[in-house]
């Protein structure tokens, strides 16, 4: 139960986000994907397993990837189109971690 007189603090980035329009948000969500995939990667430790594939071709490419930390008992899937793939693979950390051919390896 709250104290009396306490009041929660909005998240601002949240608050604000209802009066962008839905291309923004979309972009900024996705945005927030890749950086939290990111960093489950860089933190994930040794024994994580990632794959990723191609899943579809056309009219779009779509990724998926499979992060797999099993110390945590956790496995994570989500679909990526190319651009966000590509994007999530400009970290240096993250291509170490990635060894396809395909992304460069």
């Amino acid at each position: 139960m709250k104290e009396r007189g306490t009041f929660k603090i909005a998240n601002r980035s949240s608050a604000f986000d209802a009066y962008l329009d839905p291309i923004t948000r979309s972009d900024m969500r996705a945005r927030r994907i890749v950086a939290s995939i990111r960093n489950e990667i860089v933190t994930g430790g040794a024994g994580q397993s990632l794959r990723i594939r191609q899943v579809f071709q056309g009219p779009r490419e779509i990724f998926r990837l499979e992060l797999e930390l099993p110390e945590l008992g956790y496995q994570r899937t989500t679909l990526l189109d190319r651009d966000a793939l590509e994007e999530l693979l400009e970290a240096d950390e993250v291509r170490a971690v990635v060894q396809t051919p395909e992304f460069g390896h």
